[in-house]
């Protein structure tokens, strides 16, 4: 994979809500060429939780990472 971004952290943190949350995105490739996307996300110093998207090639998955990235960070994520 050409294309494989280095893993993107997020951070959020609102004091008056009690609120630190992250997300977490990477990509890797899977056992039968697709491209996966993971995702992880939860409250800071908790395991989260965490989603496999599988997408047919790089550019799809990639694609997929920054239209994520990009909601993210209007929802107040930044990056570490």
């Amino acid at each position: 994979m050409d294309t494989d971004p280095a893993p993107l952290h997020l951070h959020r943190f609102d004091a008056a809500r009690n609120m630190a949350r992250f997300y977490a995105l990477s990509l890797a490739p899977t056992l039968w060429g697709e491209v996966a996307l993971v995702r992880r996300w939860g409250r800071i110093g908790t395991a989260g939780r965490q989603a496999i998207d599988t997408h047919p090639d790089a550019e799809a998955a990639l694609a997929a990472l920054h239209r994520l990235a990009w909601i993210k960070t209007r929802r107040g994520y930044t990056p570490v």
